[in-house]
């Protein structure tokens, strides 16, 4: 979702959740591509919606109409695709530290991920989607506030410092987590996503998936580390490397395979080639 907007004008540093109130087909479109590309699973323009991140564009008064807008234009999209589409609602993390390394107590962490995830139920998200986080501090809070409603929950992290996240998370540690979880408490999935590249990603989510052998797992790879070229960032991993690593994915026991920073369309319509010929 990020790569194809600022591909379509959106300014580094602006709110791309704005966007689902103020050029909605923009955002419609976007979906639209993916599925047609044959993704499953599209996710809302709802990552950075949080009222602590919206805050830094003075919007934070408007969570609830950015989250229910993004989840409103996914919802169109999927109803319109002539097979099932999931509507996944796109949480990310805060943006703040949390204590006792920042000022962001427990409390107010479910707080800020409530009011979000409450905005997403309420337009119909069909699972609230929670990636990118890198602490156990913000993995309790998110899971704490997603537990509390009835729509199911996915939790991923990025491993993207020398294979832990960048609090210092290892992926084995992660699986046991979820092993530990009372069954009617644990996400429904839990996998890697973004991270550092296409092996890395495969080696974080097979290490999860041997600590939690029950577990659904998630891989959404990011396309490798960007370079700044020719007026914008070039990610090195194309639709080319897509297959052998949705067949790699598959072989390590995932279950749910996409792809994260630097995707495109053609990567997913790579992706889907070789699962359905798998």
């Amino acid at each position: 979702m990020g790569t194809t907007l600022f591909e379509l004008g959106l300014e580094r540093g602006d709110s791309p959740e704005r966007l689902n109130v103020e050029k909605p087909e923009m955002i419609a479109q976007v979906h639209r591509n993916f599925v047609k590309a044959g993704a499953d699973l599209i996710l809302t323009n709802t990552f950075g919606g949080n009222r602590r991140r919206m805050s830094l564009h003075r919007m934070e008064d408007r969570v609830g109409e950015f989250n229910r807008a993004g989840v409103s234009i996914a919802k169109r999209i999927a109803e319109e695709a002539e097979r099932p589409v999931v509507v996944a609602a796109s949480v990310g993390p805060t943006g703040d530290l949390f204590a006792p390394l920042g000022l962001l107590s427990h409390a107010e962490g479910v707080e800020v991920f409530s009011e979000q995830m409450e905005s997403l139920v309420a337009a119909g998200a069909d699972i609230l989607w929670i990636e990118t986080l890198s602490a156990w501090e913000e993995i309790a809070a998110a899971t704490e506030a997603a537990s509390d409603l009835a729509t199911p929950h996915a939790v991923t992290l990025s491993f993207d410092t020398n294979g832990r996240t960048m609090m210092g998370l290892r992926p084995s540690d992660f699986g046991k987590w979820w092993t530990e979880l009372p069954p009617d408490r644990r996400p429904v999935a839990l996998g890697a996503n973004c991270g550092t590249g296409l092996q890395e990603a495969l080696t974080a989510a097979a290490a999860i998936k041997e600590a939690a052998a029950e577990a659904t797992v998630i891989v959404k790879s990011n396309c490798g580390i960007p370079v700044f070229r020719e007026g914008g960032l070039n990610y090195p991993e194309g639709p080319e490397q897509m297959g052998d690593y949705a067949r790699q994915a598959l072989e390590a026991g995932c279950s749910i395979i996409g792809a994260c920073c630097g995707s495109t369309p053609p990567h997913v319509k790579a992706i889907r080639a070789a699962l359905d010929g798998a």
